[in-house]
C-alpha cells in the first residue's frame, strides 16, 4: 500500500473509472450489434411473414449463431492471437451483416409501397424478405469480385499554378491502402505491380496502410513492391494501420527494397530543368501510437526545401490537409477512406474526414486528391466504391487558369 494518501485515493478510484469506461464501450457495441442483426432478423424471419415454425426457428438459430460468432471471430482474428482464419470469418460476417442491415432498412420502404398497393401480409412481408435477400446476396457476390480484382486505372489531370514548364505532364501513379492481410493476396499484389509498371510513371507513391500485420508476417504479399518501376522516385509514407503492427519495421522494409521512405522528410524530383519537392509525413495517429520518434511533422519534412518550388505532399488521411494548407503545399495525396468501401458507409466516413474521394481544393493554393484505395480492409467486399490505381498528370497553369482548375470537396 502507498505511503502517499493521494496515491492511495487515486489507486482506489482508478479501477471504477476504468470499469465504467469498459461498461460504456460494451453497451455501445452491444447496441450496435443488436441493431445490426436485429433489424435483418425482424425483416427476414419474424414480422408479418408468418413462416412455418421450422423455417422461423432455423432462421433464428442462424442469426443467433452469427450474433455470438462475430465478436469471438473478431477477437481471435484481430486480437493478440492474430488467427488469420478467424479474421477472415469475422470480417466476412461483419460485411454480410452490414449489407443485410442496410437493405433490410431500405426494404421497409418497399413494404410501404406494397402496403399502398394493397398487398396484404404474409405475402407483403415475404416479398420484402425475398427482395432483401436477393439484393444482399447479389451485392455481396459482386462486392467480393470488386474487392479481389486488380484495380482499374483512373486518370486525372491536376493543374498546379507553380509547376515549371519542364514538369508539365509529369505523371504520378498512386497506390494506397493495400492492406495485405489474412487473405493471401500475393498474386493480386503481383498483378497490381504489373499494372503500375505498365504506366511508366515518373513518380510512384504508396500512401500508407500497406498491411495488417508485421513485415515478417506479410512479406510474401508485400514483396512484389520491390519490382515497382518509376522514372524518378518511389515514395512511401505510413498509414494508421502501420501503427497497429510495427510501423518502424515497415519503414525499414520499404527502405530495404529500394523505396524512398518519407518519414517526415522530402526528396526533390527534377525533369526538364525544373524541380518539385515531394514530401511525406507520418499518419495522424503516429504521435499517439507510442512509437518513439513518430508523429506528423510537416515543418521537419520541409527542412532544407526550396520553398519557391511546388510541393507535392503524401499524407495518409485527408484531414491532414489542414497542415498542408498552413504549409503552402500545392497538392496533397491521401487515401484512408476507401471511398466508404461498402455503401452507404461513405456517409459515416464523411463525419470524420473532409473528403471521401476525388479532387478538392482547400485554401488559396492547396489541392487534395483522395484515393478510394487499391485494396480493402476487413470485409472482402467493395460495394459502389471501386478500388483504384490512380495516375495524376500534373499540368502547368497560369494564375488565370487556376480558378477553372479547382474542384469542390465531395
Amino acid at each position: 500500500m502507498s505511503d502517499n494518501p493521494a496515491e492511495a485515493v487515486e489507486e482506489a478510484a482508478t479501477p471504477p473509472r476504468r470499469s465504467r469506461g469498459r461498461w460504456r464501450r460494451s453497451a455501445v457495441v452491444l447496441a450496435v450489434m443488436l441493431l445490426l442483426f436485429g433489424v435483418p432478423w425482424s425483416t427476414l424471419v419474424v414480422g408479418g411473414a408468418a413462416w412455418p415454425t421450422a423455417v422461423a426457428v432455423a432462421g433464428t438459430l442462424v442469426f443467433v449463431a452469427a450474433f455470438a460468432g462475430l465478436p469471438v471471430a473478431m477477437m481471435l482474428g484481430h486480437g493478440p492471437a492474430r488467427r488469420d482464419w478467424a479474421a477472415v470469418l469475422g470480417d466476412a460476417l461483419l460485411g454480410a451483416a452490414w449489407v443485410l442491415f442496410v437493405w433490410s432498412v431500405l426494404g421497409q420502404l418497399f413494404e410501404v409501397v406494397l402496403l399502398a398497393a394493397g398487398v396484404a401480409d404474409p405475402t407483403r412481408s415475404r416479398l420484402v424478405a425475398a427482395v432483401v435477400v436477393t439484393v444482399a446476396v447479389g451485392l455481396l457476390a459482386w462486392g467480393y469480385v470488386e474487392a479481389m480484382r486488380v484495380p482499374r486505372v483512373k486518370n486525372l489531370d491536376v493543374a498546379i499554378r507553380r509547376l515549371g514548364r519542364g514538369l508539365d505532364g509529369l505523371r504520378v501513379a498512386v497506390i494506397t491502402d493495400t492492406h495485405y492481410g489474412p487473405i493471401d493476396r500475393a498474386r493480386w499484389s503481383a498483378g497490381v505491380v504489373e499494372r503500375v509498371n505498365e504506366l511508366d510513371a515518373d513518380v510512384v507513391c504508396h500512401v500508407g496502410d500497406i498491411a495488417d500485420g508485421t513485415a515478417d508476417i506479410r512479406e510474401a504479399q508485400a514483396s512484389p513492391l520491390a519490382r515497382v518501376r518509376a522514372r524518378s522516385a518511389r515514395v512511401y509514407v505510413t498509414g494508421n494501420h502501420e501503427y497497429f503492427s510495427e510501423a518502424q519495421g515497415w519503414l525499414d522494409y520499404m527502405e530495404r527494397i529500394g523505396w524512398d521512405v518519407l518519414h517526415n522528410r522530402h526528396v526533390v524530383v527534377e525533369r526538364g530543368g525544373d524541380r518539385m519537392v515531394v514530401a511525406g509525413i507520418d499518419d495522424a495517429t503516429a504521435s499517439g501510437s507510442g512509437v518513439s520518434g513518430h508523429g506528423a511533422d510537416l515543418d521537419s519534412a520541409l527542412i532544407g526545401a526550396d520553398r519557391s518550388l511546388p510541393v507535392l505532399l503524401l499524407a495518409h488521411q485527408p484531414k491532414q490537409v489542414v497542415h498542408a494548407v498552413r504549409g503552402g503545399v500545392d497538392l496533397q495525396i491521401s487515401g484512408h477512406t476507401h471511398g466508404g468501401q461498402i455503401w452507404p458507409f461513405n456517409f459515416l466516413v464523411r463525419l470524420e474526414q473532409p473528403v471521401v474521394h476525388g479532387l478538392s481544393t482547400h485554401g488559396d493554393r492547396t489541392q487534395l486528391y483522395t484515393s478510394r484505395g487499391t485494396g480493402f480492409w476487413g470485409p472482402p467486399f467493395r460495394v459502389f466504391a471501386p478500388s483504384e490505381i490512380t495516375v495524376l498528370t500534373l499540368r502547368r497553369c497560369s494564375s488565370d487558369d487556376d480558378q477553372a482548375a479547382r474542384h469542390e470537396p465531395r
